[in-house]
């Protein structure tokens, strides 16, 4: 994974938010909101975040108001990451088209610029054709509506986001909390991210995928489900925990837990248990200096091979070069 090449600058990394109305008002108020909260240490801001507009002009909000952008497309050319929040502009969000106006905006990122959606802001950036043959996502209640508009586009309406490198895309509202956490994330370490979270009151990192809120039966009422369950397991990663012995401690048959686990969470026992011990070893390597070998066990992922495989199929990186970006962070 590299690390984003405004690092080593004097410079915030600026941040262009793109309103295109009608703009979703709740996904516009994202990105300035975490990334406003991200600090150094010493309270230092680490992004200039810019709010534009195709012109500045007030630019209705789908929830009945409108707001008045401070800087116009011109912000686009100067920013190192450009976000399109939410928007239900016509073209892209029932043709499959750009309006002249918004693709002669999007013709003046630079190359190299890092570009990222908020919900239906991927409609965008898949009628400028940037997501043609790369995985996306998006709001699932919007994804049959996106697969017949942009069939090129590998769309997988299970996640929470994708990063794909230079293009990172959400899925529907909340998700956007997520996205920016996991850039800041990315940009700065684990430290500052959960900083920012604790400062905007949300979890620094959520469990499962957007899966978990596609509607679905809910859990009969009057029992604890799986909760206790996983809480049990968190605190014992280090030791081996089958199925059959999660099921023993949720007094639920093994049929039973792994149907509610996966109604609770999104995601199968298995799955989650193996994605909470990859993020163990991950926090592991950023906090200590144990060795590859001792995080391996410490995350009961057994062995420093078991922990290089996982890490790099998941993150693609291996164990110490993801140390070593996100400790120099």
């Amino acid at each position: 994974m590299a690390m984003a090449r405004h690092l080593s600058s004097v410079r915030p990394h600026r941040i262009a938010v793109l309103a295109l109305e009608p703009v979703v008002g709740f996904d516009l108020t994202i990105p300035p909101t975490v990334f406003g909260t991200a600090t150094r240490s010493d309270g230092t801001p680490l992004y200039d975040v810019q709010v534009c507009g195709l012109e500045v002009a007030p630019v209705r909000v789908s929830a009945g108001y409108s707001l008045i952008p401070q800087y116009g497309v011109e912000a686009l050319a100067e920013a190192d990451t450009v976000i399109i929040p939410g928007t239900y502009i016509p073209q892209p969000r029932y043709e499959g088209t750009l309006p002249d106006d918004l693709a002669a905006a999007l013709a003046t990122i630079r190359p190299g610029t890092r570009i990222a959606s908020i919900c239906t802001g991927a409609f965008v950036l898949a009628a400028a054709g940037l997501l043609d043959g790369r995985p996306a996502t998006t709001h699932w209640e919007r994804a049959d509506m996106f697969r017949a508009l942009y069939p090129k586009v590998l769309l997988n309406e299970e996640l929470l986001f994708i990063d794909d490198g230079d293009i990172i895309t959400s899925a529907g509202l909340a998700a956007g909390v997520d996205l920016c956490l996991h850039l800041i994330r990315r940009d700065y370490g684990s430290e500052v991210a959960n900083r920012a979270a604790r400062h905007c009151v949300v979890p620094p990192w959520r469990d499962g995928g957007q899966s978990q809120f596609i509607e679905r039966v809910v859990p009969e009422e009057g029992t604890d489900g799986t909760a206790p369950t996983r809480a049990w397991a968190l605190e014992r990663l280090d030791e081996e925990l089958s199925l059959a012995a999660m099921a023993a401690q949720a007094k639920m048959s093994v049929r039973t837990f792994s149907r509610r686990f996966k109604a609770e969470t999104g995601q199968s026992p298995g799955t989650w248990l193996m994605q909470q011990r990859l993020r163990h070893a991950c926090h592991l390597l950023e906090t200590t200096d144990l060795s590859v070998d001792r995080v391996a066990e410490a995350a009961g992922l057994g062995t420093a091979a078991s922990l290089r495989h996982h890490l790099r199929s998941e993150l693609g990186v291996s164990p110490l070069a993801y140390r070593k970006t996100f400790r120099a962070g």
